[in-house]
C-alpha cells in the first residue's frame, strides 16, 4: 500500500513537472513572438551602472542550435567582403527633411551575398525614407554586417549597424511612422516587407520614436506587432534572403544575438529617385 501511494505521488510529480516544462516553453515562444526587434532590448544593471543588453531576438530553439554546430554547420554561401572600413559617423540631429514625397526612390545593397533590391515608400514614411537615404548617401551602410538573423516564429535579417553589435545608432533618433499600414493587418508583418528597428521596450511611450540606422528584412511572414515603421519593399533578393537563412545562425551566449552563419556584408548600397 505505502509502495502504491509513493507511485502515485511519483507519477504526480512528473506530471507537474511535465505541465510546468510545457507552460515555461510556452511562455518563451510567446516572447519570441512578440520580441522587440530593437537596437536596444532590455536594461541591466552591471558594475553598479547602468547599461544596455545587445538586443538579441532571444531564445534560439534546438533546431537552429543544431544548425550552428560546427558539425552540423553548412558551408559559407557568401563571398569574402571588399575592402573598406565600416563607417564611424556620427551626427547630432535628424538630417532635414528633403525627401520628396511623390518621386519613386529605389536603394539596391550589393551584399557579399547576392544582391538585394527595395523599394521605398517616401509618401508613407518620409522621415525614415529621408534618413535611409542621407545615410546611404553619406555611405554610413557601405562595409556594414548583416548582425542578426531570426528564422524561428520570426524571420527576418537586420542590417544597417556599422559597429556589428545591435547596438550601433548614427546619433540621432527618427519618429515611428506608418504603423497603420493596411498590410499589417493581423499582427503580421508579410515577406517582402522592409521595416525600422527602434528601442521601444513595449510599454513605456518614452521609448516610441528611437528609430535609427537599423533595419530589418522579412523574408516570411512573421508574427510581430505594428511597433516597426514598414518602410519599403524587397523588389530583388528574396532568394538571397533564403540562401542566407538556410545557412542557419550561432546564438551568442553573453548577448543572445543571433548572428547569420553567413558573411553577410552590405560592401555597397546605393539610392536612385525618379
Amino acid at each position: 500500500m505505502v509502495k502504491g501511494e509513493q507511485r502515485r505521488k511519483q507519477l504526480a510529480r512528473q506530471k507537474y513537472e511535465r505541465q510546468a516544462r510545457r507552460r515555461a516553453e510556452t511562455r518563451q515562444k510567446t516572447k519570441r513572438r512578440n520580441v522587440i526587434i530593437a537596437s536596444v532590448l532590455a536594461v541591466v544593471v552591471a558594475a553598479g551602472a547602468t547599461a544596455y543588453a545587445t538586443a538579441g531576438l532571444v531564445g534560439a530553439d534546438n533546431k537552429n542550435d543544431a544548425k550552428a554546430s560546427a558539425a552540423d554547420r553548412p558551408k559559407d554561401p557568401c563571398a569574402a567582403p571588399a575592402k573598406g572600413e565600416p563607417s564611424k559617423k556620427q551626427w547630432k540631429k535628424e538630417p532635414k527633411l528633403t525627401v520628396d514625397g511623390s518621386a519613386s526612390y529605389t536603394a539596391k545593397l550589393a551584399t557579399t551575398c547576392g544582391d538585394i533590391s527595395l523599394k521605398l515608400d517616401a509618401e508613407k514614411a518620409p522621415h525614415t525614407v529621408n534618413s535611409f537615404d542621407f545615410l546611404t548617401r553619406q555611405g554610413y551602410f557601405d562595409h556594414s554586417p548583416c548582425h542578426r538573423l531570426v528564422d524561428s516564429d520570426l524571420h527576418v535579417l537586420q542590417c544597417g549597424d556599422p559597429t556589428g553589435t545591435g547596438q550601433g545608432t548614427p546619433g540621432y533618433t527618427i519618429p515611428d511612422e506608418n504603423l497603420k499600414d493596411p498590410r499589417l493587418k493581423g499582427g503580421v508583418y508579410p515577406a517582402g516587407t522592409v521595416a525600422m528597428a527602434n528601442r521601444y521596450d513595449g510599454q513605456s511611450e518614452k521609448t516610441r520614436n528611437t528609430g535609427g540606422s537599423q533595419f530589418f528584412l522579412v523574408f516570411q511572414d512573421s508574427k510581430l506587432p505594428a511597433n516597426y515603421t514598414p518602410f519599403g519593399t524587397i523588389t530583388q533578393g528574396m532568394d538571397v534572403l533564403k540562401k542566407i537563412a538556410k545557412a542557419g545562425y550561432t546564438t551568442d551566449p553573453q548577448t543572445q544575438n543571433t548572428a547569420p552563419n553567413a558573411t553577410v556584408v552590405i560592401d555597397r548600397a546605393r539610392i536612385t529617385k525618379s
